[in-house]
């Protein structure tokens, strides 16, 4: 009998078992690119001043909506507002199509979109609080990160 010889039936079954785990191996590559296709990102304005922000990439940015920065485009859906994080980041987000009820000056929002080379943040999607308490968790974290003094509520 020879060394390398095998019998049919194991070769078969071997020959199965390395397909089924090539499957599964492909299978699995599919899975996690769509999964980390799908992620989007949270940003503060404090990281999309500093660049942070993958241009192009879809991803959420947020903060506080600053007063007076609401400019409505005359005879279209266009809206363009500056959000902050209230301690001097701040940039620019455009947006066409019906903003939430619940949208206005210094109120939170969590915008879905684009970063442009500019820095003009290109928004699908846009995100207000649902009542006078809520903030949504990202805006909350950020704007307490910046806060530089304790005691300030």
């Amino acid at each position: 009998m020879k060394l390398g010889a095998m019998k049919p039936q194991r070769r078969n079954r071997l020959l199965l078992i390395l397909g089924l785990v090539g499957g599964l191996g492909l299978a699995l590559t599919f899975v996690l690119k769509a999964l980390n296709s799908n992620i989007n990102l949270f940003y503060t304005p404090v990281q999309v001043i500093a660049g942070e922000v993958p241009m192009g990439a879809r991803v959420r940015a947020g903060g506080m909506v600053e007063a007076g920065s609401i400019r409505r485009s005359d005879g279209s859906l266009e809206v363009a507002f500056i959000v902050s994080d209230l301690a001097g980041a701040a940039f620019e987000i455009r947006y066409t199509g019906i903003l939430p009820d619940l949208f206005r000056e210094g109120q939170g929002v969590v915008a879905t979109g684009t970063l442009s080379q500019d820095g003009v943040f290109f928004a699908e999607e846009i995100l207000a609080k649902h009542d006078e308490k809520y903030m949504p968790p990202e805006v909350a974290m950020a704007l307490d990160a910046t806060r530089q003094d304790p005691l300030q509520p």
